[in-house]
């Protein structure tokens, strides 16, 4: 069992832009390694770990949100929150979401209002780690995986988060997935969704960070879903092809609009071929297949 942190630095971020170039404050927060963003009466709140230096992390954040979203009147403020305050925290703004015609997604405190028959339903608490469907990198990989994974697959889901694609690929059918996660904190979250979801004889948690060689030594994978940024996504390329077998197939995600182009030229020169994208705001997720 990891250490729990006793507070946690509460970074809240303002701009004048408008409300569609504000947003990408609270994607960029993300970025940065925030444990959760929600927007309130005005401010994106985000939650990080103790830093070191505080004045110093707040200052190279203000600076990196600057250059990251293009927006050069940001106010910043931060303070702290104790960390038996969280549990009540992340669950402001939390609901039910349908995310595919068959996939939803609520949280253990909601009760799904109008289940269908055939529905895909996930239960998820996403704690500290990263995963709902409330971001559109999550909902761009859901859309993405309810039409591409079949029954029997073996999966590899990099960066799981919360667990929230590894559980949606078992329940699609997966047989196997492995969620590889590097952060202990959220691997707890991620054990604890699964157990939740009834997966764990199908999701297997892994706690580690992924490289291209860790990947190169996957064996019988059919797939892989990589929902992380891109500057973490990129030098896994030519993993993600050595894991694959012509055919197999790989989601992606994390992808800002204007990253997306280098993105989709550094996986063809490894291999793949380009078959799906999905838009949901800034943010890009594509679906693409191993060539020989």
């Amino acid at each position: 069992m990891s250490s729990v942190p006793r507070r946690w630095l509460e970074l809240r971020a303002r701009s004048s832009a408008t409300a569609d170039r504000s947003a990408l404050v609270a994607d960029a927060l993300i970025a940065r390694g925030a444990r959760g963003v929600e927007e309130r009466a005005g401010w994106y709140v985000a939650y990080f770990e103790e830093p070191d230096d505080p004045e110093a992390f707040v200052a190279e954040v203000a600076r990196s949100l600057e250059d990251d979203t293009g927006i050069d009147s940001i106010r910043i403020e931060f303070g702290w929150q104790a960390h038996e305050d969280w549990a009540d925290t992340w669950k402001r703004g939390l609901g039910e979401r349908r995310v595919t015609d068959r996939i939803v997604v609520h949280p253990s405190w909601v009760e799904v209002s109008e289940a269908r028959e055939g529905d895909i339903v996930i239960v998820l608490d996403p704690g500290m780690a990263f995963g709902t469907a409330e971001h559109g990198t999550t909902r761009g990989c859901l859309r993405l995986l309810d039409g591409v994974v079949e029954v029997g697959d073996r999966i590899l889901d990099v960066g799981a988060g919360s667990g929230i694609l590894a559980i949606a690929a078992a329940r699609l059918g997966a047989s196997d997935v492995l969620a590889i996660e590097g952060d202990p904190l959220a691997c707890e979250a991620l054990r604890e969704n699964v157990d939740r979801n009834g997966v764990g004889d199908r999701v297997q948690v892994r706690q580690g960070l992924a490289t291209a060689g860790t990947l190169a030594d996957e064996e019988h994978v059919s797939g892989i879903v990589a929902n992380i940024e891109t500057g973490l996504l990129s030098p896994l390329f030519e993993g993600f092809a050595d894991a694959l077998p012509e055919g197999g197939w790989l989601v992606v995600s994390g992808i800002l609009e204007d990253e997306w182009a280098g993105v989709r030229d550094g996986l063809e020169a490894q291999g793949f071929r380009f078959e799906q994208l999905d838009a949901d705001g800034p943010w890009r997720s594509a679906l693409l297949r191993r060539t020989s």
